[in-house]
């Protein structure tokens, strides 16, 4: 976009597009989290933002239990590329906060074509906090974009590490188009990202997630004995979401307002997680001091 910082992710990302601002605002995966913006300035600046999910998703799964959240996210970007983030989290209905993300990284653009960037991301949950991606602490992150011009693909790597080690590689295939009409002044557009992304990966996550919470096994019917073939199972890196999404945004010079819906199919899902075909909506807005 013509006048915004990068604001990845994580967005997901795929991750948690879903929980706070992880691979959901760097991403584009996660967790997540911001308008699926992929253009940057280089000029120091502040992005602030607010984005409501209709669920959390995380690396392809959810929990039991729907857990609608909002967010509240600030990153800052420097003119050498660097940035630092903040993000908090809460599940409506639970807790006041949820969970804090802190994280920092670099971002690097080789050509015009091929961009990509390196962070660090710190998960602090509540001791109560009841989403799936509770089960890791740490995510490296590492994303390459190549834009074809009539599609850009990215592939994301991300290392989790905490209470369990995961590894995860997402690959996502995206067009941006821009309007060239405006739609109340010559300083306003809209603007669609569509994209294909598939995930793939390991899940030790959900045993130690099931192992957490299970004085929760006869409500929600989640709790996985800790026996060696369901470890086993979890440990290896294999196919694990199929989604589709599809953004409009409404953009002006410093903010966008964006509203996205996300068809998930997953796949080698763990017997009693019992995840199935889910759609998830999100409406984000950010602002952009510079």
């Amino acid at each position: 976009m013509k006048y915004l910082c990068l604001l990845f992710f994580i967005a997901g990302s795929n991750a948690l597009y879903a929980t706070g601002i992880n691979n959901t605002l760097f991403t584009g995966g996660n967790i997540h989290i911001v308008a699926d913006t992929d253009t940057v300035i280089r000029k120091q600046s502040v992005s602030v933002g607010i984005n409501y999910g209709s669920d959390a998703l995380f690396f392809g799964r959810t929990s039991p239990v729907k857990y609608p959240f909002v967010t509240g996210d600030v990153i800052y970007n420097t003119k050498q590329g660097f940035f630092a983030y903040g993000s908090i989290l809460k599940v409506l209905g639970y807790a006041p906060v949820d969970e804090v993300d802190v994280g920092g990284g670099y971002f690097y653009k080789f050509s015009k074509q091929f961009s990509g960037a390196v962070s660090y991301t710190r998960f602090i949950f509540n001791k109560q906090a009841n989403v799936i991606k509770s089960a890791s602490s740490n995510d490296i992150n590492l994303k390459n974009s190549y834009d074809w011009k009539f599609l850009k693909t990215s592939v994301i790597a991300d290392y989790l590490f905490g209470k369990s080690n995961d590894f995860f590689v997402t690959v996502t295939n995206s067009k941006y188009i821009e309007t060239s009409w405006s739609i109340f002044d010559d300083q306003d557009y809209l603007s669609f990202n569509p994209s294909f992304n598939f995930i793939t990966g390991t899940q030790n996550f959900v045993q130690r997630y099931s192992v957490d919470h299970r004085f929760k096994q006869e409500i929600d019917n989640i709790y996985v004995y800790d026996d060696p073939n369901s470890a086993r199972y979890n440990r290896k890196f294999k196919m694990l979401n199929y989604s589709f999404k599809v953004p409009i945004a409404y953009n002006r010079p410093h903010y966008t307002l964006e509203a996205s819906w996300r068809y998930s199919i997953p796949v080698n899902v763990e017997g009693v997680l019992e995840n199935h075909k889910e759609s998830f909506f999100n409406l984000t807005f950010f602002y952009l001091f510079y």
